[in-house]
């Protein structure tokens, strides 16, 4: 599912009208569901990748705002491992395999590696950033940790930036997935103008 397809448009559509419809305590429940789905659309067994970095960057925040000195610091090191690592394997295994490869042949040395060929994860790169943007804000003490599980999964997942971002700083985001919207004509009419003028731009 892409923004400028039809899928997209009943899928907005359905979500956008269940959020303004049901009470403000599940429209995060709503919002999360809703962002599953839409990622799995993709492939959908790579939700177990992305769900695996949430719950180390989830206990890492929350681990490190009571956390002091080095431990501090071995909890961001935990995170920025744990995820530039997921990036680095999906991204760049098949390259540095296929170039030792290359380089046995070369040399005719009997034995070659595997290549897994395996699909890159949608957005995965935006996923990365954005999970450690709220780390390192949780580490600089910018962001208290947000022990809201789903709020924070929401914070990674949302699907509007899941493919493209922009990368938010959680102090941006989290507090509006707190807070409780209320339906307003005025500025619903508004997006709808800048959503269609702009899915034009992309279509043509």
């Amino acid at each position: 599912m892409i923004f400028n397809s039809i899928q997209f448009i009943f899928f907005f559509t359905i979500v956008t009208t269940a959020y303004f419809l049901i009470p403000y305590r599940f429209r995060w429940l709503l919002l999360l569901l809703a962002s599953c789905y839409f990622y799995m659309a993709f492939i959908p067994i790579y939700i177990l990748v992305l769900g695996g970095t949430i719950v180390v960057n989830y206990c890492a925040g929350i681990l490190m705002e009571n956390a002091m000195g080095s431990r501090k610091k071995l909890l961001l090191v935990i995170s920025i491992v744990a995820n530039i690592g997921v990036l680095a394997f999906f991204k760049y295994y098949d390259f540095f395999i296929g170039n030792i490869n290359y380089v046995a042949h070369f040399l005719d040395w009997n034995y070659s590696l595997p290549l897994l060929s395996i699909l890159l994860p949608i957005g995965l790169s935006f996923h990365t950033f954005q999970a450690l943007s709220y780390t390192i804000e949780v580490y600089r003490g910018a962001q208290k940790a947000e022990r809201h599980f789903g709020i924070y999964a929401l914070y990674v997942m949302f699907y509007p930036q899941l493919v493209a971002g922009p990368i938010e700083r959680p102090q941006h985001l989290l507090p509006q997935f707190h807070a409780e919207h209320h339906f307003d004509a005025d500025r619903v009419t508004k997006g709808l103008k800048r959503m269609a003028w702009d899915s034009s731009k992309k279509w043509l």
